[in-house]
């Protein structure tokens, strides 16, 4: 295992790719705005993601997850505030916006901030479960594509990972995310639901 219990090979993608998690003066400040749209996701029992669309150091939208409020699969917090920032700004275009989140994108999200042409895409806690801006994938920043998304990870991590443990620690048993076997490949463990770090 890695750093952070990390898989090895996720340490070799990242030494890989070369990102490091710089980070400006005025990340962790929209990202206690996207953490606020966590708490207020996780008042009406969704998972406690939330995200904000920056543009030109302004908020333009805001969003907590609302799959279980709406029961709707894509109501995913970067989703829901990517909508809702191309309505303020009548364009589904959003070139030079920053979309901060507290969870690392999954495939789907990952693909409309790609698509809506964001310039940079910041995030709190890696999720090597789901996560398609690093961890399993990295779509936003995949070279077949016709965009590129600039990446900065682990602001606020801490605070983010404890929302989501705190969240779902009363609702999962305790099985360890990852095996390692003897080939040195890893595979989730049989039986129960894996925790998310």
């Amino acid at each position: 295992m890695g750093v952070e219990g990390r898989p090895a090979q996720v340490e070799a993608l990242l030494a890989l790719v070369g990102h490091s998690p710089a980070t400006y003066p005025q990340d962790e400040g929209f990202m206690q705005a996207a953490l606020a749209e966590a708490r207020a996701a996780a008042a009406h029992d969704d998972v406690p993601v939330g995200a904000v669309v920056v543009i030109s150091g302004e908020i333009v939208s805001r969003a907590g997850n609302e799959r279980e409020l709406r029961s709707d699969p894509t109501a995913h917090a970067e989703v829901l505030a990517l909508r809702s920032a191309s309505q303020v700004l009548g364009s589904w275009r959003l070139d030079g916006a920053t979309l901060y989140v507290t969870l690392e994108p999954c495939p789907m999200c990952a693909g409309a901030a790609l698509l809506a042409r964001l310039e940079r895409l910041v995030y709190g806690s890696q999720d090597p479960r789901a996560g398609a801006a690093l961890s399993l994938y990295n779509i936003v920043q995949d070279p077949r594509l016709n965009h590129w998304v600039d990446i900065t990870y682990g602001v606020l991590e801490e605070e983010s990972r404890a929302l989501l443990r705190s969240f779902f620690e009363p609702r999962r048993p305790e099985v360890p995310f990852y095996t390692e076997t003897a080939a040195g490949t890893f595979r989730r463990p049989r039986g129960g639901v894996p925790k998310r770090p």
